[in-house]
């Protein structure tokens, strides 16, 4: 295709029965939609992830007449970490992932860029308290297991039933309430 002038975007339409539009632009502009973080020529611009409860999650694996598998992240704040938590998470098959409100981080597009994708397939609910949460869990008939050093191997474990997994941060595990 002919060289196009840095001011002259094409529209093409990728897809005629999605109707999506591809434009484009220079590095520098992509370099700016992206804030600046790596690329890799392509930047996607999507809604932003809406958050759901925990009730909905459970719902999730009732709809699918399956036994609840959730992810819980405890304070992780490197966002490649939630990235690739998100990504194994929706890769083995979990309903849904909890993270905490705060001290944590959210749903940024570098989480979103380190799930690979995953972010869009696995329903996600900020909770304001990841203790209570768990105890909610509980309530449900859901087993908690914290995955910590030290611990039983993972292949001695039973997770044949509703299950949640918490994750602790980076540097101080679990926390201690949790």
């Amino acid at each position: 295709s002919p060289m196009m002038a840095p001011d002259e975007p094409t529209y093409i339409t990728l897809d005629f029965e999605q109707g999506i539009p591809v434009v484009e632009v220079d590095k520098s502009k992509l370099d700016a939609i992206s804030g600046f973080a790596p690329h890799q020529g392509v930047v996607a611009l999507a809604s932003e992830k809406e958050y759901c409860e925990v009730e909905d999650i459970l719902a999730i694996a009732a709809e699918r007449g399956e036994k609840p598998i959730i992810v819980i992240a405890d304070g992780i704040t490197d966002p490649y970490n939630l990235g690739a938590l998100i990504r194994c998470a929706e890769g083995v098959g979990a309903h849904g992932l909890i993270i905490p409100k705060r001290r944590a981080s959210g749903l940024t597009p570098l989480v979103s860029k380190a799930s690979a994708g995953a972010i869009e397939h696995l329903a996600i609910a900020k909770v304001t308290n990841i203790a209570q949460a768990i105890d909610k869990l509980k309530e449900e008939g859901v087993w908690v297991f914290a995955a910590e050093a030290g611990g039983t191997d993972y292949h001695e474990s039973d997770f044949k039933g509703p299950c949640a997994i918490v994750f602790g941060s980076e540097g101080d595990g679990i926390s201690k309430l949790v």
